[in-house]
């Protein structure tokens, strides 16, 4: 069932792939066929080196570009980071925050995660704050019990009146990148959890409103049942996201559904 309130979103997290070459023929690829999906936003996640050359080939046509990653501060002695306000210089309006493999191989907290997202927000980029379980968590039945304390970080500070400028990524760990998908029962039960704690921490009418992504192996194949689900708005695609055929057959899928 759709709710026309809000507006589906699929992205497209490209990770450590691409060259700038390569990612401005994708983002090309792309561009051709975009106007058909005038209900589903689409937001593109190049690498940071290939940010000004999609920028140049999307600019003018409804895909939207952000960043994998995002400092806290604005600028300093930050060797390898960028901040915000150069992220909105090279034309970002997303990034994304709190990734697993952020969380997994480079050491970001809850904390750092909360900082990123209300800096975000303070200089005009749209967080997609990424929250998951991994896979001994679930099986000891501890997901919601992980989900409810990185949200609950993630939202730390951040004012009533900003949370739908935010998107939550639910992200099983255990299917990112694995071929494992969580069902679309499962993926939809958990995500309802997620929106009952948006309630609980603001207020119902802004967990209506606030988009819940659904990220972790989604395919041409599987997105389509994934979409049916209320509570699933959308997707934060990885590797299927590479070819322009298989990540516009997803947004499709979203469409066709009216998600």
């Amino acid at each position: 069932m759709r709710v026309s309130q809000r507006k589906p979103i699929v992205a497209a997290n490209w990770k450590m792939y691409k060259t700038g070459k390569e990612a401005a023929q994708l983002a090309r690829s792309l561009k051709e066929g975009i106007n058909l999906f005038q209900e589903v936003e689409i937001v593109l996640f190049p690498p940071f080196t290939a940010l000004s050359r999609v920028s140049e080939v999307i600019v003018g046509t409804p895909l939207i570009l952000g960043a994998q990653n995002v400092h806290w501060e604005k600028e300093g002695a930050f060797t390898g980071e960028v901040s915000p306000p150069m992220l909105v210089d090279a034309g970002c309006r997303y990034a994304i925050v709190g990734h697993s493999e952020r969380r997994k191989f480079f050491g970001e907290t809850d904390e750092m995660v909360n900082l990123k997202a209300k800096s975000s927000l303070a200089y005009g980029l749209k967080p997609i704050l990424c929250v998951g379980e991994e896979l001994e968590e679930r099986e000891q039945n501890r997901t919601e019990q992980v989900l409810e304390r990185q949200v609950k970080a993630a939202y730390a500070g951040i004012a009533e009146e900003s949370v739908l400028k935010t998107v939550i990524a639910y992200e099983p760990v255990w299917a990112i990148g694995t071929g494992r998908t969580a069902s679309p029962d499962v993926a939809d039960e958990t995500q309802a959890f997620i929106r009952k704690l948006i309630g609980k921490i603001y207020n119902e009418a802004i967990s209506a409103l606030l988009r819940i992504q659904y990220g972790g192996s989604v395919k041409p194949d599987n997105a389509k049942d994934l979409f049916r689900e209320p509570n699933i708005d959308g997707a934060l695609v990885g590797g299927a996201s590479l070819k322009g055929d298989s990540f516009l057959a997803i947004v499709s899928a979203c469409q066709a559904v009216g998600k």
